[in-house]
């Protein structure tokens, strides 16, 4: 049997906009201190501005969104609820309670706490003790938990990502990317609307200690309503947030910055940038032909691919750089195809910078040829693999 190979579609756009990202000055492109960034539009998927992207860096702190997204789903699947209490074991007191100096809620030792305090406090203060809590409790250890949180991680696709523990203390395992983080902040978001919230509590109080949120990005007015900051020392300053102003939603993840007042003032900059600089242009509506795919051995030779939904990029507002997309799909495809068959992705890029990958699917069915179009067919397809 033949190698099956790639078969790439090529479509070049050209729409009206000026360079991309350009300052206001209008003569400098836009730039960041980051080392690490991965920002998008969360309604089109647009790639805003990405560097570093796939580079898996200390998780710190940024680990608690893993955290609470096993948390999340053990509470909607049933296997625990709000009310559920758990004790605060030494371990949990002594690493991440008041002793350690560390993100604490102050949990009392061999206390018994409430999930949705535990949760509250791992949202609002990024709580070591609440994170450790929560992670004895629902899995027997923290390794468990770690466990779980590694299984879910691939579950959700994100194959850099990597933890040691629920905390994100210092261990070498804890690892993540700025792409991995953006999906799981999405996933979060998508998935937990109801358990999302705690992110934007502005304060917290626990055992008679009151707390302002964390997450300082939170409380400027700026529209960021989660999720967490951390701190490597091999890793520097970073973050994991989420955006809401005027009806858009951003998701922001970046890393490698030198101080926390560097990070606030790089994610503010970013996210005005991101919030002012570009105008939404609809590519292919719903439901309509992007491309032809070829099939061999059917009673067509070709069927159409479309998206389920209409494909929106943000461009930056003015610009002139001309658009391309690429159609890839597994060549060759054989008959019989099935109708809304996913088959293939759309690709599109503005000059070499990626924004966005949406996939295709088939408009129609085709069935098997008659002998002599699939001999045809054979013929070709063996012509083309000798090429």
């Amino acid at each position: 049997m033949f190698a099956r190979l790639l078969a790439v579609f090529f479509l070049c756009l050209a729409l009206p906009w000026t360079v991309a990202a350009q300052s206001a000055g209008g003569t400098t492109a836009f730039d960041t201190k980051a080392k690490q960034i991965y920002l998008i539009d969360a309604a089109s998927g647009t790639v805003l501005f990405a560097r570093g992207e796939n580079e898996a860096v200390t998780a710190a702190s940024l680990a608690k969104v893993m955290t609470l997204t096993v948390v999340f789903k053990a509470v909607r699947d049933g296997e625990i609820n709000l009310d559920t209490t758990y004790p605060v074991s030494e371990h949990a007191w002594r690493t991440g309670g008041a002793p350690s100096r560390t993100a604490t809620m102050f949990a009392a030792l061999k206390s018994q706490i409430r999930v949705e305090d535990l949760i509250r406090g791992v949202a609002v203060q990024a709580a070591n003790d609440g994170c450790i809590i929560l992670a004895e409790g629902i899995a027997g250890s923290e390794s468990a938990f770690a466990a779980r949180m590694n299984e879910q991680a691939r579950e959700l696709g994100l194959a850099q990502s990597h933890f040691d523990n629920a905390t994100g203390l210092p261990s070498p395992g804890n690892k993540v990317s700025m792409r991995e983080l953006v999906v799981l902040a999405q996933h979060l978001h998508q998935s937990y609307p109801d358990f999302y919230r705690y992110y934007s509590e502005p304060e917290f109080e626990w055992n008679k200690i009151k707390q302002r949120n964390r997450n300082s990005l939170a409380t400027m007015n700026i529209g960021v309503d989660g999720l967490v900051m951390g701190f490597a020392e091999d890793a520097g300053y970073g973050l994991v947030a989420s955006v809401e102003r005027n009806g858009r939603r951003l998701f922001l993840a970046m890393s490698g910055l030198s101080s926390d007042k560097e990070r606030l003032d790089e994610a503010r900059r970013l996210i005005d940038w991101a919030m002012t600089s570009f105008a939404s242009r609809t590519l292919f509506k719903a439901g309509e032909t992007v491309a032809e795919a070829s099939v061999y051995g059917g009673s067509a030779g070709h069927v159409p691919l479309l998206t389920r939904q209409d494909v929106d990029v943000l461009l930056p507002i003015g610009s002139t750089e001309r658009l391309s997309a690429r159609v890839t799909y597994a060549w060759p495809m054989r008959a019989p195809v099935a109708s809304g068959q996913r088959v293939g992705v759309l690709r599109i890029w503005s000059g070499d910078r990626f924004l966005l990958e949406v996939p295709l699917e088939t408009a129609a069915s085709v069935e098997v040829g008659t002998l002599s179009s699939r001999a045809m067919d054979a013929l070709q397809e063996l012509f083309f693999f000798w090429l």
